[in-house]
């Protein structure tokens, strides 16, 4: 079995709600965050499979193409890989944000789904994410938890950045 790490995608990996860019709707509005592509080539570096698990509800309520959201995903990959780093798969729910689905976080069908897939074991993983939903996903799903940004007490972690992040996951890794 392998471990994981489950991302979210805008405000850990990249910007969003900035003077640059609102939401990202195409792929020239993708901006990475500093250092996120080096905090992702930490996590494969330490054995650690990268997922991005992502709520895209402008799918749903008609803000873009699905096609566009996969060439969004694109970019983001290559520029990930460019720093040397690897994303395994991405997951996505495209619902409206009322839809009522279970692969909407704060549900963890998409942690759960690529976790079986690709048999990772849950506990011995982490969600990282920006968001109050991202954190319940990952509980529910019952990883260990780590916020980026704005500290939060139900998260078990709490960094500045997801480099920051993977450092510590890094450092974790080492002592045991």
């Amino acid at each position: 079995m392998m471990k994981a790490v489950f991302l979210d995608r805008d405000g850990v990996i990249n910007e969003v709600l900035t003077e640059r860019v609102r939401f990202v709707n195409n792929p020239s509005q993708l901006y990475l965050l500093d250092g996120a592509a080096e905090g992702v080539r930490i996590l494969c570096d330490k054995g650690y499979k990268v997922f991005v698990v992502t709520n895209q509800g402008g799918v749903g309520l008609g803000y873009m193409k699905e096609a566009v959201l996969k060439d969004i995903h694109r970019k983001m990959v290559e520029e990930i890989e460019k720093a040397g780093g690897k994303i395994e798969e991405i997951a996505y729910c495209a619902h409206s944000p009322h839809a009522g689905c279970e692969c909407r976080k704060p549900g963890s069908l998409m942690i759960t789904d690529l976790a079986e897939r690709h048999g990772i074991t849950i506990e011995e993983s982490y969600m990282i994410g920006d968001r109050d939903v991202d954190i319940m996903a990952g509980k529910r799903a019952g990883t260990k938890t780590i916020l980026v940004g704005s500290s939060d007490h139900c998260a078990d972690m709490n960094f500045p950045s997801l480099l920051d992040a993977a450092k510590w996951i890094g450092e974790q890794q080492e002592s045991r």
